[in-house]
């Protein structure tokens, strides 16, 4: 391991939110690494308020989080399929766990990941560690005990002792899905699914179970968004304009037209009005679940 990535893919116009909140990643206690990308912290005083937008990982993340004077409070949110768009306001923490993708079904055995997708669960309402039942979750103090520290090391040491209690269980079919999953992102000539399938010896159908069971989205959706966090990535460049096509080709889109509908369809507005300064596309979603 070589500790918390430092690139900001997937997050929209970041060198504006990095300027306003103050952003970082943490590394999780050994024991967690395997299943676990990052812990993520941020914080934000602000005068007004501000917008973010994020193009989501294929990952479950685990956020605890105080806003002004409301009590702490955390959730299980699920791989979200559509642009995220959150309003910040005042003063305000997170306190984010993101999992490998794949590596959140052994802290969840009871469900296929894909039960996750698109939801965000009240962590009261989770059903979180092997031996939990479903509809009981983890204990409300645990939002205040995760937020209040003002240290980040007592924040990491929180979390850690949070999701160590859990008891998280290997499993095969997880660490077969977070390697499947690390080589899309990381190998640009898998662009369709059945190379990957090829790759592995499997059947196409198989993996579209396999990623439903601990993934929770399909291995096609894993591609694209890989691809469009990619494309996000060289559109917000240092005032370099990309050549299109040329980076349709690479990233393995068909041509350039499927790079331009891909990038619409998830940021909102085509990938040259983008780098030009266009705002994205999104509908906010409420700060905390009904």
């Amino acid at each position: 391991m070589t500790g918390p990535r430092r690139d900001t893919r997937g997050i929209v116009e970041a060198r504006e939110l990095l300027a306003r909140v103050r952003f970082r990643r943490r590394e999780p206690a050994a024991p967690l690494r395997p299943f676990l990308e990052h812990y993520w912290l941020v914080d934000w005083d602000l005068d007004e308020p501000y917008t973010t937008h994020v193009v989501p990982h294929p990952s479950v993340n685990l956020v605890f989080q105080r806003h002004g004077g409301e009590a702490a409070w955390g959730e299980v949110a699920g791989i979200g399929l559509e642009l995220f768009t959150r309003k910040l306001e005042g003063r305000g923490r997170v306190c984010g766990v993101q999992f490998r993708p794949g590596g959140f079904r052994p802290f969840a055995p009871h469900r296929p990941v894909s039960y996750w997708t698109g939801r965000h669960v009240p962590l009261a309402e989770a059903c979180l560690g092997p031996g939990r039942t479903p509809g009981r979750g983890g204990d409300p103090a645990t939002a205040a005990t995760v937020t209040a520290p003002d240290g980040d090391d007592d924040v990491v040491a929180a979390l850690d002792a949070f999701l160590l209690g859990l008891g998280p269980r290997p499993s095969p079919g997880a660490a077969r899905a977070m390697a499947l999953v690390e080589r899309v992102r990381s190998d640009r000539t898998i662009r369709r699914v059945d190379r990957l399938a090829a790759l592995e010896g499997v059947s196409a159908r198989s993996l579209q179970r396999l990623f439903a069971a601990y993934v929770g989205v399909s291995p096609k959706w894993v591609v694209l968004r890989y691809r469009i966090h990619e494309a996000l990535e060289r559109a917000e460049s240092d005032g370099r304009t990309p050549d299109w096509a040329e980076l349709a080709a690479e990233l393995g889109f068909s041509d350039q037209a499927h790079l331009i509908r891909g990038f619409t369809a998830t940021i909102g507005v085509p990938p040259a009005a983008y780098a030009r300064g266009g705002r994205p596309v999104g509908r906010t979603r409420p700060v905390r679940p009904r």
